[in-house]
Formats: structure tokens, C-alpha cells, sequence
């Protein structure tokens, strides 16, 4: 999204509090980076199983950072979904394996154009349980050879996690003219169609 900074002259207005992990008794979460929000968030929403996507930043040092101050890389946040979702309709691995699939996990600190630490590869786990399957998940990868480089995504303790400004969440398909979404997402969902069809929303 550095390339496009004229598509985001919104005010920060609208901000909600940090997260907490105040799940229902069928739901966890899961804190995935993966390149711009934008992108993470459009995929992430179409999977059934999934109760919420919510774009935000985490990851950094200081509290409440702003869409300017992550783009300009002077707070360590990257740019992160935070997922709800029903463990027992879509597994922790299942959501793990669609993220690796679509987006590029073997560049470091970069998803095409975008570049910088707020557009790092990362898993944020959040128990255990999530730590053991993101190793899991990245050693089945690389033992595929899915990729022709080894995966440099970085795994990691959740920290806060802090929603982004209003603008930003469903962004895709509030704005899927603009050459962004066009260039950049509208691949990567028609990608997740033709991959995952069968974990899609009905």
C-alpha cells in the first residue's frame, strides 16, 4: 500500500479500543500478518467457520498507533487480521494453510511493492497449540517445495492487538475499483476460489 498513499487521505477518527480475547464458548482467535490488511481481511472473510475478520496492528511498541505512523515504520506494528473463528467448522491449520497459500511468506519485510516491517510475514500465536501447528504448518510447506524459497515468516507471542481506523475494515469490497484491489486483492481472492472452494462460505 505504500504505493498508493492518495487512497488513504482518511482521518484516523473512529478508532476502536485494543482487543481482548473475550471469545464465545465455540470461538477462537487467530492474529495473522501477512502483507496489507486489505488483502488478509478479503481472503480470510469469504471461509466458512470464520465469525470475524478485524484489521489492525500489532506486534510494535507504544500504544494506539495510526495507519500513518505503522506506513512510515517508526512503531515495529505490522499490519494484521485478527480472526474469530469456530474451531470445530475451520481448524487452526486449515486457516494456517490458506494464509501461506496466498500471500508470499519466503520474502522478508515485503508482499510485491509493499515494503518495510509493517508488511511482515508473521503468526502471532496465541497459546500453544497455535505455536506447535504454525511450525507445523511452515515445515509441511517447506517440505513441499511449494516454494523455491524457504519460509521466512516470523512466529511469535500475540501481543496487543489495536483495530485500525473504521475506513479500512471490509475495504475490499467497499472499494473493488480502485487499480489497488484490482491489481493486488481481486487475484488473491479469485486464488482462494479456485484453491479453497470447498472451505467458502455457501
Amino acid at each position: 500500500m505504500t504505493t498508493n498513499e492518495s487512497l488513504h487521505d482518511e482521518d484516523n477518527a473512529g478508532r476502536a479500543a485494543p482487543a481482548t480475547e473475550s471469545n464465545g464458548p465455540h470461538h477462537e482467535v487467530a492474529t495473522l500478518a501477512g502483507g496489507c490488511f486489505w488483502c488478509t481481511e478479503a481472503i480470510f472473510r469469504d471461509l466458512r467457520g470464520v465469525k470475524s475478520v478485524m484489521p489492525g496492528y500489532t506486534g510494535g511498541h507504544g500504544p494506539d498507533p495510526t495507519y500513518q505512523q505503522v506506513c512510515a515504520g517508526t512503531t515495529g506494528h505490522a499490519e494484521a487480521v485478527q480472526i474469530t473463528f469456530d474451531p470445530g467448522t475451520i481448524p487452526y491449520t486449515d486457516l494456517l494453510r490458506v494464509f501461506f497459500t496466498l500471500h508470499d511468506p519466503t520474502t522478508l519485510n515485503r508482499q510485491g511493492a509493499d515494503a518495510g516491517t509493517q508488511y511482515r510475514s508473521a503468526v502471532f500465536y496465541h497459546d500453544a497449540v497455535q505455536e506447535q501447528a504454525a511450525y507445523q504448518i511452515i515445515a509441511e510447506f517447506n517440505s513441499s517445495r511449494v516454494r523455491s524459497d524457504p519460509i521466512v515468516t516470523e512466529v511469535t507471542p500475540a501481543s496487543v492487538f489495536y483495530p485500525a481506523e473504521d475506513y479500512h475494515r471490509d475495504y475490499y469490497s467497499q472499494h473493488t475499483a480502485q487499480p489497488y484491489c484490482q491489481a493486488v486483492i481481486t487475484p488473491k481472492v479469485a486464488k482462494l476460489r479456485q484453491k479453497f472452494r470447498e472451505k467458502l462460505r455457501l
